[in-house]
């Protein structure tokens, strides 16, 4: 396998040319946030609210276990691409034609069925910020319209400073409602001691696997290349980037624990199903602190949903214009310099976009959560075994194989997300 060639990534132009130390490393933060702003949806939001409404802050610990369990899922999808100068769907393809025959069909399915839910979350905080200016639908098409449009006219330097500007938003409404419910400082800190409250396992697993945990995983290394690093002396550049995201994306994820557990646990409030239970929350901010806040609210609301309609649209067709490249086999190893121009690119944003829309018609309805919810299931676990496989092949340099630490973490990984996905099926039926 062999190093990407030289110009293979145009948005590195302006990168050093030895990666940064120190402070210096701040400015090149960036892959990371894409990744983890994408990765945590509105369903995340709702399903770390009833956490802390249910259980107030005894699932803390979880929480912070979860940010750590997709650290080291994102830094061994990186380590791949910089270790062996290979995409992961190269990786996947050398483990024979199974994985291609399985992430084919899943991608094409996953993406009709995302691509409602994506765009019909984004609809409901634009229809309760503009009542009666556009009906439900035309707000979701809008949205994905939009996203689709931004992907395709952009490369990834501006698309990762638009997702930068979304997760300040998301980060500046979430943290500013946690603080403004005034926490249990006490109770927070004894929330960090593992404990399981009765009727808590499921929801403790699905924390631990849920937020910031999709298939844009898969996508940070070719985010990472983007940004120009493509070899292994930047390694500990992305391992910074990856962490300093994580660490972000776990204070966020704290907050709203927080805000569930102080203002919805202690006046036994229950949120509706799915991303409604934002509007549920609205609500109640609005009740309690007034209209202004509860815009507030809404306006992080909907970078939220935006943020991963652009991070899918975007990530996603990056994998499957791999995926369609290298079914080919006509490419050079490692050379990802056409991906966001390729025929297949194009056709999986449109495919993200437009197909879906007839879901939008129907207002989101059980079924389509029931669906997004088993299909989400089945990739995590694929994604975790087979990074286990690959960082302790022959392909892997020795020195960048995975220790026992990361074996360790992406052994737990791969547990945690078989005995969700299970769970997911058991459920259905």
């Amino acid at each position: 396998m062999t190093a990407p060639p030289a110009g293979s990534v145009p948005e590195a132009q302006g990168l050093p040319d030895t990666p940064p130390s120190g402070l210096a490393r701040w400015k090149l933060v960036g892959p990371g946030i894409v990744v983890a702003a994408t990765g945590v949806g509105a369903g995340d939001l709702v399903a770390t609210l009833v956490a802390g409404a249910r259980f107030g802050y005894a699932l803390l610990w979880a929480a912070v276990i979860g940010c750590i369990v997709k650290i080291a899922l994102a830094e061994a999808t990186g380590r791949y691409h910089l270790a062996t100068g290979s995409t992961i769907l190269e990786g996947w393809r050398s483990l024979g034609r199974w994985t291609s025959w399985y992430f084919g069909i899943y991608i094409i399915l996953w993406g009709f069925v995302y691509g409602g839910t994506a765009m019909s979350a984004t609809a409901l905080p634009l229809s309760a910020l503009f009542p009666g200016v556009l009906p439900f639908w035309a707000w979701g098409a809008l949205s994905g319209l939009l996203g689709a449009a931004f992907v395709l006219l952009n490369r990834y330097a501006i698309f990762e400073a638009a997702m930068k500007l979304f997760i300040g938003i998301m980060f500046v409404v979430v943290v500013g409602l946690a603080i403004l419910v005034v926490p249990d400082v006490g109770a927070a800190i004894g929330g960090l001691v593992p404990r399981l409250p009765d009727g808590s396992v499921i929801y403790t697993l699905g924390l631990i696997g849920g937020v910031g945990g999709t298939i844009t995983l898969a996508a940070y290394g070719y985010w990472v290349n983007a940004k120009g690093w493509n070899s292994p002396a930047w390694m500990g550049m992305m391992r910074f980037d990856n962490r300093v995201a994580y660490i972000v994306t776990g204070i966020f994820v704290v907050a709203m624990l927080i805000v569930g557990a102080e203002l919805l646990n202690a006046a036994q409030i229950s949120l509706a199903s799915g991303d409604r239970g934002l509007l549920d929350l609205e609500a109640v901010l609005a009740e309690r602190f007034g209209p202004r806040v509860a815009t507030i609210f809404l306006i992080g609301f909907v970078a939220t949903t935006f943020s991963s309609i652009l991070g899918v649209w975007q990530g996603v067709s990056l994998l499957f214009a791999d995926f369609v490249r290298n079914l080919r086999g006509t490419h050079v190893a490692g050379d990802r310099s056409d991906l966001e121009t390729s025929p297949a690119f194009r056709f999986y944003v449109l495919w993200l976009t437009i197909p879906p829309m007839v879901l939008l018609t129907l207002g989101q309805p059980f079924a389509l959560i029931i669906a997004y919810g088993a299909f989400g299931a089945f990739f995590m676990p694929f994604l975790a075994l087979t990074l286990v496989w690959l960082l302790n092949g022959r392909s892997v340099p020795r020195e960048w194989r995975s220790g026992w630490l990361s074996n360790i973490l992406l052994a737990l990984a791969s547990i945690l997300f078989v005995v969700l996905c299970a769970h997911q099926i058991w459920s259905m039926i």
